[in-house]
């Protein structure tokens, strides 16, 4: 019995929406997520992603979920989520070879104990057999959170901030995958990065994009 199944069975899971032992989103309520059409979107300012795909928008259920893997330690909600992001790709075909996480700073993976956007990149190559890059782009510089900054602001606390090691990547198709775009501006300044270092198309896979114009 692998370690899951030794946690499933000490610890019960409940829906996050509606409290129902079995999974973390229950059959019914998986019904009643905020889905949004699943084709590739720009946000003002990006230069580099080829395009931006998210399933869900940041709210209800999908909020919590993502809130609860991020920032309150629950790992085992980042199957649940990967598996729903693979329903998606399964219905839709999407672009990309090769799966990367946007990275963490050390410095914030310490104070975290890990990188969910890492969580999310390897529960999804397991469901849907794609290779996963974990060391390829990595954080160079140690940035303020994004959260409470405006898009400009966002753009530029990770303008830099991101570097390549080896080439890996090079010449690949990527799915750059994060738990949330914002403004894009974080997929955007690895977006930038990737080209530089060869990648022949960059795009943006997110659980969730949160509410804002596309262009």
């Amino acid at each position: 019995m692998n370690l899951s199944r030794v946690i499933d069975f000490l610890f019960s899971r409940y829906c996050l929406g509606c409290g129902r032992e079995g999974d973390f989103i229950c059959s019914f309520c998986r019904q009643r997520l905020p889905r949004r059409d699943l084709h590739p979107y720009h946000l003002t300012g990006q230069r580099f992603i080829d395009g931006i795909y998210s399933p869900f928008f940041f709210q209800g259920i999908i909020r919590r979920a993502i809130v609860e893997l991020k920032y309150r330690n629950l790992k085992a909600v980042s199957a649940t989520l990967a598996n729903l992001l693979s329903e998606c790709l399964k219905d839709n075909s999407l672009p990309g070879e090769i799966l990367v996480p946007v990275p963490l700073h050390p410095k914030r993976v310490r104070q975290r104990g890990y990188n969910q956007s890492f969580l999310l990149c390897r529960d999804l190559g397991r469901i849907i057999d794609l290779p996963v890059a974990g060391n390829s782009l990595f954080r160079s510089c140690h940035t303020r959170q994004q959260v409470d900054l405006s898009k400009e602001e966002r753009r530029l606390n990770v303008a830099g901030a991101f570097s390549l090691h080896g080439e890996e990547l090079k010449e690949k198709e990527v799915l750059l995958v994060d738990d949330v775009s914002t403004t894009g501006a974080t997929l955007d300044s690895c977006a930038k990065v990737l080209k530089a270092g060869g990648s022949r198309k960059v795009w943006g896979l997110t659980i969730a994009q949160e509410e804002h114009e596309t262009g």
